[in-house]
């Protein structure tokens, strides 16, 4: 199956793709700090890159019409800032607004189906009728804003469209559901809105994957029925979370959760060292650099060992202060290093960032997790393919 990336960053979200059996005829990223990282990674062999055609350019100068009727999916995550929790929020005043673009692509490639991201925050109760915008627009891409038209004045007209009985030109089904990564495996607290469509001539109804993983199957494995400590040789002292022991039912504790407990950020960096200086690293582990400077403030306090990561931030001015610290039982904190944080964002381990730990962070907080993408495109590449063995059949 084919596709083209947009917005790519440092390529999370297409690797998942390609992980799930998607080849990317392009991929498009105008930061040349991404642009470089993914030239790196592919330069080096990376699995989930190979064959990437990396188009280093603004997607308001692609011409999309040269893709027309010939995708499977199209992909990628207009820049979130000006929905993001740490931005402006300007939303639809905002020139990094992306999501017009994203919506010229649907309308002059007409992909058999596509996915995009954003930040949680797109689906605050401020920006609700823009939401329904972006989705509408989604649902009916051919019915492009007027000259002079305000949004609003789009919007209305677009509703009147999605309840009248007659829908000509191009049109999708579209799904929009914020999702947890914890809830799918990944180290980390991370809520993301997906849209997901798929055109309406397919017939698919397509739904979002069931969660794997919960909060309450990572209690009851720290609780005194779980093996969680054990598998981590902790002694019995520091297991400050069997106190969770409370939250747990008496029926509960008898009964192992269906799903899979969430994964922890000691799950995922346990075999790591503790990072060595810049001065005195050989480094054996690439990127797993101690980075000084990490203290707490209001609302910033690092990430507990035992839970997923809170939710790694990129940040307006460099790096924000919690969200990107580890917290020991001990009271001490260090920010985490590049290689630590790209293991929470399920980036393989030979997988290189390129620029400063500053950047690198930038990139590291803009991405999809690996996995969280691939469990997505899975569920969107198994109704794709079905649909086309059908029609091979017929």
């Amino acid at each position: 199956m084919n596709s083209l990336e947009l917005f790519a960053g440092a390529g999370g979200l297409g690797m998942g793709l390609c992980s799930a059996g998607f080849h990317p005829v392009g991929v498009i990223e105008k930061d040349e700090d991404c642009c470089e990282t993914i030239r790196q990674n592919a330069l080096r062999g990376a699995k989930q890159m190979r064959g990437w055609k990396l188009v280093g350019t603004d997607v308001k100068d692609v011409n999309f019409r040269v893709f027309e009727d010939k995708l499977d999916l199209v992909s990628g995550g207009p820049p979130c800032q000006p929905f993001s929790l740490g931005g402006k929020h300007r939303a639809y005043e905002d020139s990094r607004d992306m999501f017009p673009e994203a919506v010229r692509a649907i309308r002059e490639i007409r992909p058999l189906a596509f996915i995009f991201e954003n930040v949680k925050g797109l689906t605050r109760d401020r920006f609700r009728n823009y939401f329904e915008y972006i989705r509408l627009q989604l649902n009916h891409p051919d019915v492009r804003a007027e000259v002079d038209e305000d949004w609003t004045d789009h919007l209305s007209r677009l509703e009147r469209i999605e309840v009248s009985s007659v829908k000509g030109g191009l049109h999708y089904r579209v799904v929009t559901r914020v999702l947890n990564a914890a809830d799918f495996g990944v180290p980390q607290k991370r809520e993301r809105v997906f849209f997901v469509g798929f055109r309406t001539d397919l017939g698919i109804e397509w739904n979002f994957p069931d969660p794997t993983h919960s909060r309450e199957a990572l209690l009851w494995d720290q609780s005194s029925q779980g093996s969680y400590w054990d598998r981590h040789k902790i002694s019995k002292s520091p297991r400050f979370y069997a106190a969770r022991d409370a939250h747990i039912s008496p029926e509960q504790r008898l009964i192992p959760p269906s799903l899979l407990p969430w994964r922890t950020v000691r799950d995922q960096i346990a075999d790591l060292p503790e990072p060595e200086t810049a001065k005195t690293s050989k480094l054996a582990i690439s990127g797993h650099i101690y980075q000084p400077g990490a203290r707490v403030y209001p609302g910033h306090t690092g990430s507990p060992l035992d839970e997923p990561a809170k939710a790694l931030k990129a940040g307006v001015h460099g790096v924000p202060g919690g969200e990107n610290m580890i917290a020991h039982r001990n009271g001490s904190l260090r920010y985490f290093t590049m290689r630590e944080a790209a293991r929470l964002q399920t980036f393989p381990d030979e997988f290189i960032f390129t620029g400063s730990w500053s950047e690198t962070m930038r990139q590291l907080g803009n991405a999809v997790p690996v996995r969280l993408a691939e469990v997505i495109a899975n569920h969107v590449g198994k109704d794709l393919s079905a649909f086309r063995s059908s029609k091979r059949v017929q």
